[in-house]
């Protein structure tokens, strides 16, 4: 399934959030027009997209892995 708009523009602003002055929530609500919640609900599903992979392979990396080592130690704890 091909990527919208939106969901370009949400992974273009997670590659290049760093650049933007202020705060990350801020800059979402500002350039994204939603909030922060809604943005990490809809980043969540996209780094599991092929689309999202083929879009950007280094950024939909570099979340996934984070997110797995983010899980990581909840899985151990059970």
């Amino acid at each position: 399934m091909a990527l919208t708009d939106r969901d370009r523009a949400i992974l273009d602003f997670e590659a290049e959030w760093r650049r933007h002055a202020g705060a990350k929530e801020e800059a979402i609500l500002a350039e994204l027009g939603m909030s922060p919640a809604r943005y990490y609900q809809l980043l969540g599903r996209l780094i599991d997209d092929a689309a999202a992979q083929e879009h950007d392979p280094m950024l939909v990396g570099r979340l996934r892995r984070m997110r797995d080592a983010h899980r990581a130690p909840r899985v151990v704890a059970r």
